[in-house]
């Protein structure tokens, strides 16, 4: 498959993904809240296992790289209210407020584009950064709210079950990701080697995503993942 047919596979699926969310919302099947959480979860592994629709050549993930910046550049017209689009603002707000978008779903999308041209394909670092950030701290909220558990003392608006979520959820995803790459050839050494080193990144991201910082665990945690990842893999 061609480097531009895959771009166009790849923004198709993200944004049937995106819309699917949004419309959701918008029809009160679900919360708002549960659906920012999902495509905080969703949109990540369906971007990276798209990847794999892309040939080796040096403008793929260039190319690949444009749809996250494509839907950041929607997220930042919409959030400047710029554009009109109701069901994305229930979708990805909080409290309805456009300019919510601005803050955690605009610094989603810039660390995609980011850490999709720095790494791509060629480490396992940068996608085990976005997994974490994907699968463990979209996980968070959903399982904080929901499972009574003590609160973490150095941040009360966080909980155990949260943290042990972000743990969990960060190292799965990953997991899952690198086995298929792994599985695809992408990738050549045994499974095995990759456990630990998930294990070690996936326990700072959690310990990162537990420190009282509002609406930055998009940038930090995923940083704390980048700069560890780095030195265990």
């Amino acid at each position: 498959m061609g480097p531009f047919l895959a771009t166009i596979l790849t923004f198709a699926i993200a944004l049937t993904f995106l819309r699917a969310m949004d419309f959701f919302a918008h029809r009160g099947w679900i919360e708002p809240r549960l659906s920012r959480k999902l495509i905080h979860i969703g949109t990540g592994p369906l971007f990276v296992l798209c990847w794999l629709l892309f040939p080796d050549q040096p403008e793929s993930r260039w190319l690949a790289a444009l749809v996250p910046f494509m839907i950041v550049a929607q997220f930042a017209l919409v959030g400047l209210g710029v554009l009109k689009d109701e069901a994305a603002v229930q979708a990805m707000s909080r409290t309805g407020n456009p300019r919510e978008i601005l803050r955690g779903p605009l610094f989603y999308g810039i660390v995609f584009v980011v850490l999709t041209l720095v790494f791509w394909k060629d480490s396992p670092v940068g996608m085990t950064a976005l997994m974490l950030m994907c699968g463990g701290d979209g996980l968070a909220d959903i399982v904080g709210r929901r499972v009574a558990s003590p609160k973490i003392p150095w941040s009360r608006e966080k909980s155990l079950a949260g943290s042990i979520s972000v743990f969990a959820g960060g190292w799965l995803l990953t997991a899952i990701i690198l086995f298929i790459y792994m599985s695809a050839g992408v990738f050549t050494k045994p499974f095995s080697t990759y456990l630990l080193p998930i294990t070690i990144v996936a326990l700072i991201g959690a310990l990162i995503e537990s420190l009282p910082f509002k609406d930055a665990d998009n940038i930090t945690v995923t940083l704390a993942a980048v700069i560890v990842g780095l030195l265990v893999f």
